[in-house]
């Protein structure tokens, strides 16, 4: 049997995580790319043929990120040099034509099968890269979640496919133009989310010869990769506080793995030194943005958690409340996957506060029945929605939704402390991003949504209303109220 061994070193949903942190009761430094880095070079060290990959979603989630609109990020990321890199949703944040401008700034090959420009039938970016490590040949191919077309959705000449089943398709497509040449491990690299991943690899054609799934997008932390219809499929988490390692060994005979081995490596200051010239190479950057940003916007009377997206949480209390005040809505539905910082204040930096909230969408404001708004809050209620993939929102103060497990329904929705009647209207406010997908987040299309009369948009930058109340609101305080109850 000729076999060959090589090691694949993955990480997804990095988010701008640039900085090393101490936790509490600990001595050690965690994460932060200085950290990686070290990492990175100790295995090329070790290994002789190591391959880096990463599944989406370098950009957004920190100021330095949203300073530079991500060309700093892609800057680091040469630094790292990664083997091949694929699209997640963040990477559209700065809108296309900037990510076409970062995809040319790259060093390294970023893929991505699904993105098509419709009229002619051609792919926007590379869909797969080969590339050649201890002689065998390693087929990459890129696929992206969905959430692409919310983005593109003012772009008609931009499409792609949104099911798994037609990216399952692509997938095929690809790999049967290759049957002929000798691929001996094709992986792909997905940012659709853990769950979807297992579906995907449950839909793909064994003689298609798909062997590892390396996914992102959901954050989900593994003790183990799945085994799906004999494909792997392995996740690493989110930031750089740890790098999923796959040491593998294939027969180049058959072009199958016949030994793997698969960990979740912590990245911490035990395990590794820092890479010293990263760390100056980030701080470059670090030291501009602390130079503008690091002046007080406000102080709260306590810190507020947001620990989790799928919860009722005290930040996202404060930011729903803030943000009805200015839409002058009944209801407020702040996305929560649009609030970046698991904790923020007391004090509250500008950096903090850009850090945490760096979207700068719209705020629109529409007219409802109370039929429909429980149909809204029963749709993106239920549980399968809650797993880390779906959107869920963050409620003002008077709204209290209770949702039934058992019965898989809404049992009650009240606002202002009445119960919501089916005939009466009611406002409702949300970001503009989730008002133009409001079939797949609300179960409501946006034509239902100005039956009753025409939208308003209350706000054109969501951040700038956010920033000045927090300025003009000193020491305020919130808890979890029981805006939001799973019976």
């Amino acid at each position: 049997m000729n076999t060959k061994r090589f090691t694949i070193l993955h990480s997804n949903d990095m988010h701008g995580d640039f900085l090393a942190e101490m936790r509490s009761g600990e001595s050690k430094m965690i994460g932060g790319l200085a950290l990686l880095s070290g990492y990175l070079n100790k295995v090329r060290q070790e290994e002789e043929n190591v391959l880096f990959a990463i599944a989406g979603d370098m950009v957004q989630g920190s100021i330095i990120d949203a300073e530079y609109r991500g060309v700093s990020t892609i800057e680091i990321m040469n630094y790292l040099a990664p083997d091949v890199a694929t699209l997640g949703n963040h990477e559209f944040d700065y809108g296309l034509p900037h990510l076409l401008w970062l995809e040319k700034l790259a060093n390294f090959p970023i893929v991505n099968a699904n993105l098509y420009i419709k009229d002619h039938h051609k792919r926007l970016m590379h869909p797969y890269v080969i590339l050649n490590k201890a002689g065998l040949d390693i087929m990459f191919i890129g696929i992206i979640t969905d959430k692409v077309i919310d983005s593109l959705r003012n772009d008609e000449s931009i499409g792609s496919f949104i099911t798994l089943q037609e990216a399952a398709q692509e997938v095929g497509r690809i790999t049967n133009a290759y049957k002929n040449d000798d691929i001996d491990l094709t992986v792909l690299l997905t940012h659709i989310g853990y769950d979807s991943d297992c579906e995907l690899a449950a839909m793909l054609d064994p003689a298609w010869g798909v062997d590892v799934i390396i996914g992102g997008h959901s954050h989900t932390i593994l003790r183990k990769p799945a085994l799906i219809n004999g494909v792997l499929v392995a996740q690493a988490g989110v930031g750089t506080d740890q790098i999923g390692r796959f040491d593998v060994l294939v027969d180049d005979d058959t072009n199958r793995i016949v030994e793997w081995n698969w960990r979740l490596i912590p990245i911490d200051s035990d395990l590794v030194a820092a890479d010293t010239g990263l760390q100056r190479y980030v701080d470059s950057f670090k030291d501009v943005v602390d130079r503008k940003y690091n002046t007080i916007l406000c102080k709260f009377a306590e810190k507020l958690a947001h620990p989790r997206r799928e919860v009722e949480t005290p930040l996202g209390n404060l930011v729903a409340d803030a943000l009805a005040a200015g839409a002058g809505s009944d209801v407020m539905l702040m996305g929560s996957g649009a609030i970046r910082s698991a904790e923020l204040g007391p004090i509250v930096t500008l950096g903090n506060f850009v850090g945490c909230f760096p979207f700068q969408d719209t705020i629109t404001r529409f007219h409802v029945t109370g039929a429909d708004l429980k149909q809204m809050f029963n749709h993106w209620m239920r549980p399968e929605n809650r797993t880390g993939e779906g959107e869920c929102y963050q409620v003002n103060a008077g709204v209290r939704a209770v949702y039934d497990e058992g019965v898989r329904g809404l049992q009650s929705l009240s606002v202002a402390g009445q119960p919501v009647a089916d005939g009466k209207t009611y406002t409702v406010a949300m970001p503009g991003y989730h008002a133009r997908s409001s079939q797949k987040f609300f179960a409501i299309n946006p034509d239902e949504l100005v039956r009753l009369g025409p939208s308003k948009v209350v706000c054109t930058r969501m951040q700038d209303a956010l920033e000045e109340y927090f300025r003009n609101n000193q020491n305020v305080r919130r808890g979890v109220e029981g805006r939001l109850v799973y019976q």
